[in-house]
């Protein structure tokens, strides 16, 4: 284990890694924290439980349509001379301005229209944080380094947590009202994040770009229609996009369900806090495992692996009847979640022409946030329809096997 966290890095690939850290945090806060304090100011003015659920799905849904619509437009812009970093300051700058602004929301809607805006900021920042990647590492650390930052995410993302979740639950004990134990975990995410993210901008250099045009809004769109064209005749990657549209859908599908799913099997809200936290610790070495590997196995059969370990787990995952099992699914999931993530991220980067990552990292965007409705709605759906939580939770089995099927069809025209 030792030999696999002295991994040598460099200073820009390092300082890029501690963006992940200082963003996961946040991402885990949003998935955790917000919506107990969401929940607490809903119920203060009586809103009933599907009121509460609906506004909260509506805020979510704009996030995703708003990104979806942006990424491809602004990661064209971001590809010409010095705007990566701009628009990565300025998007990360929304982010963390909004988290720290979450502390003066008192309303349930005002609450969910500054976690809008903080998100926006979060999600889109994204964008150009993926595209550095291209920049800041040789073509054959790709696969290291993204595993790298979604590893030291996972683990980093705890600090944070753990500060956070310990003054939200143990507020009596600080004397604390909720609404005081909230202002310090947002407070603690934002500069958390903000830290982490001071070393990338100040080494940060954009070496692959388009040198500006005249009429940038103009010729943007007009290099996107082209873009967006040549992927379709690249089948190689057109059959990419597609697959990763499915199989990331079911990950996340998987990551948002399992509090629900956990609920379902009895288990109360200390222990889903557990388990989420044993799925980070897992997380954390089985991914730098496969950063470590991919310099032995191809990135497309690493990524095989994951594939067929996700229907595998999703096959667990419908057998469940015990909380018991409800642990083990935490660490399986853990064991695969970062290697996927990582490995995609580095493997259509090295599809891809350099000096266009930030066009193609928005359309690939765009392919996660588009189909991101897809598993969950279908999960609900079928979980009504059937009135069991396992048969909502097996149709993921056929996602994740559409998604090896495309896959494969890429795989085999990219050799």
């Amino acid at each position: 284990m030792q030999k696999l966290l002295k991994q040598k890095v460099t200073k820009n690939e390092r300082d890029w890694i501690l963006y992940d850290v200082g963003n996961s945090g946040y991402s885990l806060m949003l998935a955790t924290i917000l919506p107990i304090y969401f929940n607490h100011l809903a119920q203060q003015e009586h809103l009933s439980s599907a009121q509460y659920l609906a506004y909260w799905g509506y805020a979510t849904s704009l996030i995703t349509l708003f990104v979806g619509f942006i990424g491809p437009i602004f990661g064209s812009i971001a590809d010409f001379q010095g705007m990566k970093k701009k628009l990565f300051i300025l998007f990360l700058t929304i982010g963390i301005v909004g988290c720290y602004a979450l502390n003066l929301a008192h309303s349930w809607w005002l609450l969910l229209i500054v976690y809008v805006i903080s998100k926006l900021g979060y999600s889109s920042s994204l964008i150009f944080y993926d595209a550095m990647l291209t920049d800041i590492t040789s073509k054959d650390r790709y696969d290291n380094i993204s595993s790298l930052g979604y590893a030291w995410g996972y683990i980093g993302s705890i600090v944070p947590f753990v500060l956070s979740i310990g003054l939200v639950l143990g507020r009596n004990a600080f004397h604390l009202s909720l609404t005081a134990a909230m202002i310090l975990a947002f407070s603690i995410t934002a500069t958390w994040w903000l830290i982490n993210s001071l070393p990338l901008l100040k080494v940060y250099e954009q070496k692959y770009y388009i040198l500006k045009q005249a009429n940038v809004l103009k010729n943007t769109f007009s290099r996107l229609k082209k873009t967006l064209k040549a992927i379709y005749h690249q089948k190689h990657i057109f059959y990419y996009l597609i697959a990763f549209c499915l199989y990331i859908d079911g990950v996340n599908t998987i990551i948002s369900m399992a509090t629900a799913y956990g609920k379902a099997l009895g288990l109360g809200d200390t222990d889903l806090l557990l388990a989420l936290l044993v799925t980070q610790f897992v997380a954390f070495p089985a991914t730098i495992v496969f950063a470590r590997i991919t310099k032995h196995f191809k990135t497309s059969t690493l990524i095989y692996v994951c594939l067929f370990a996700y229907i595998g787990i999703t096959l667990f995952a419908v057998t469940l009847v015990y909380p018991i099992q409800f642990w083990m699914l935490a660490i399986f999931v853990g064991l695969f979640q970062g290697g996927i993530q990582g490995l995609s991220r580095s493997y259509f980067a090295g599809m891809i022409p350099a000096s266009q990552s930030g066009e193609y990292f928005g359309i690939l965007d765009v392919c996660g946030k588009g189909a991101a409705f897809l598993g969950t709605f279908l999960v609900s759906s079928v979980t009504q329809i059937t009135n069991r939580e396992q048969m909502g939770l097996g149709v993921l089995i056929i996602i994740f096997i559409a998604g090896l099927y495309f896959f494969h069809k890429s795989v085999k025209l990219k050799a």
